[in-house]
């Protein structure tokens, strides 16, 4: 009984998805009803969730599921995340006539996945977890069946997704083989670092969950999915998933195999230095804003691995606030783009913002600061995201990670300096409309400001993140 209490926010969520999957059949036309309702049913388990943070590191099912402050905080950030994106997606969808009960269905479905990852502390209820936000991100990139792109997008996330997931399971099933348990604390009492078959396990592990935060070499799919999905899957996809990713990282890194770090940190370096690099160079060319954004999260994850490269409580607690206020400026980004609609049509490329300031000039000013901030300009919230990150690294005296991170961000700030520059010095189009929904008002009013005035109160965030101990 002990062991239900504690996963009362996942029992309510998985009961939540039941019923609103019984309400959409049985009741006609129940779409915003079931919309609604899965706002409320993640209200709930944000409530259950931060009931349950007031306990302290309970294991759970033979050890196999962790209730801790880092599980807490990520669970809480992702119901966050996703609230937002629940809440302002509903114009969109019904101007796509995709407004359907199986929408917030999927999302709910694929939310208590990523709270299964986020708790695991088992490599078989990690895969679990990552099997079940998988599948419902699969239907949500098709989810706008009229259009060839969303199709074509969601086929191509399924196929290399299955890919990356075969390869993670072999890498599980090596690590099983080698140390006789898929337990975390059992592999990490057994450990022998001079064993080259967890070795590999590790690398094949490290290349699936590479592809679930597109880190470069395998970031392939990223930028064609997220310009094919539609906008509001798109938003999903760039916010949510890449916290339950990254936590993953931190519990399969840090607990079974922190005694092998010598054999890990370098594949983490190099995959944090390829995405940063690679993310910079590879945006600069692009004209979708979908596309640059991809290209940008890709880089933005980089960040995240240097601090998770570190080996040590800071590097993690930097890349855990990083991941924090890389949410809330995609978010206002996001928020701004579902804002270019005209006539029922919505514009995503760069050449559509052009003249924006004078026609819409608060949220020209908008754009200005999110475009900034993630361009990691001070005294904006980016800015303290990547000051926190390189921090850490240069503590350890990683310098060389650091010096090309700096470039990196050097490199970045011109494609989003060039945004920058269509909006307020380019020939002004013909204006947008001005009807956009309260929800999608109030989003980009509090992420905006929230980036605007994050140096008021930076000791906040780390105050709360400084209490994760994985170490």
């Amino acid at each position: 009984m002990n062991n239900i209490a504690s996963i009362l926010p996942e029992i309510f969520i998985s009961l939540s998805i039941m019923f609103l999957l019984l309400l959409g059949v049985f009741k006609k036309n129940s779409s915003i009803i079931v919309h609604y309702c899965a706002l409320a049913s993640l209200l709930i388990t944000g409530v259950l969730i931060f009931n349950e943070s007031l306990n302290q590191n309970i294991m759970l099912f033979n050890d196999s599921y962790v209730v801790d402050k880092l599980s807490s905080y990520m669970k809480i950030l992702t119901i966050i995340a996703t609230a937002f994106v629940l809440s302002i997606s509903t114009r969109y969808l019904k101007i796509f006539k995709i407004f359907l009960i199986e929408y917030p269905i999927l999302i709910l479905s694929s939310v208590l996945g990523m709270m299964v990852m986020i708790s695991s502390n088992d490599l078989m209820v990690f895969y679990i977890g990552l099997e079940l936000q998988s599948l419902a991100l699969y239907v949500l990139a098709s989810f706008n069946r009229d259009q060839l792109k969303s199709s074509e997008s969601g086929l191509k996330y399924f196929v290399l997704s299955a890919l990356s997931s075969g390869l993670l399971l072999y890498g599980c099933s090596l690590i099983y083989g080698f140390s006789g348990s898929t337990n975390f604390e059992i592999i990490n009492n057994s450990m022998n670092s001079d064993n080259y078959g967890l070795t590999f396990g590790i690398v094949f592990i490290l290349v699936g969950l590479a592809f679930k935060i597109s880190a470069v070499p395998f970031h392939m799919w990223a930028p064609d999915v997220y310009e094919g999905s539609p906008t509001a899957v798109t938003l999903f996809f760039a916010l949510v998933p890449k916290v339950a990713a990254l936590t993953v990282f931190i519990r399969f890194l840090y607990v079974p195999f922190v005694s092998m770090i010598e054999q890990w940190q370098p594949i983490l370096i190099f995959l944090s230095i390829a995405s940063m690099i690679f993310g910079a160079i590879a945006a600069i060319g692009q004209s979708n804003l979908k596309r640059l954004i991809a290209y940008s999260s890709i880089g933005h994850m980089g960040y995240a691995l240097a601090g998770l490269s570190v080996g040590s409580n800071e590097g993690i607690q930097s890349s855990i606030v990083y991941i924090s206020i890389y949410l809330v400026m995609n978010l206002a980004f996001f928020s701004c783009l579902l804002m270019l609609k005209r006539n029922d049509e919505y514009f995503e490329t760069i050449d559509d913002l052009s003249g924006l300031s004078k026609n819409h000039p608060i949220l020209s000013l908008s754009l200005l600061i999110i475009l900034f901030s993630l361009a990691g300009i001070p005294p904006l919230a980016g800015f303290f995201a990547k000051f926190y990150i390189f921090k850490a690294v240069i503590e350890q005296s990683m310098y060389f990670l650091a010096i090309v991170g700096l470039l990196s961000t050097v490199i970045a700030a011109f494609y989003y300096l060039k945004i920058i520059k269509v909006i307020y010095f380019d020939q002004e189009k013909d204006k947008y409309d001005d009807d956009h929904n309260i929800w999608l008002k109030a989003s980009l009013t509090l992420s905006t400001l929230l980036i605007l005035l994050y140096f008021i109160f930076p000791g906040q965030i780390v105050e709360v993140v400084s209490r994760i101990n994985i170490l």
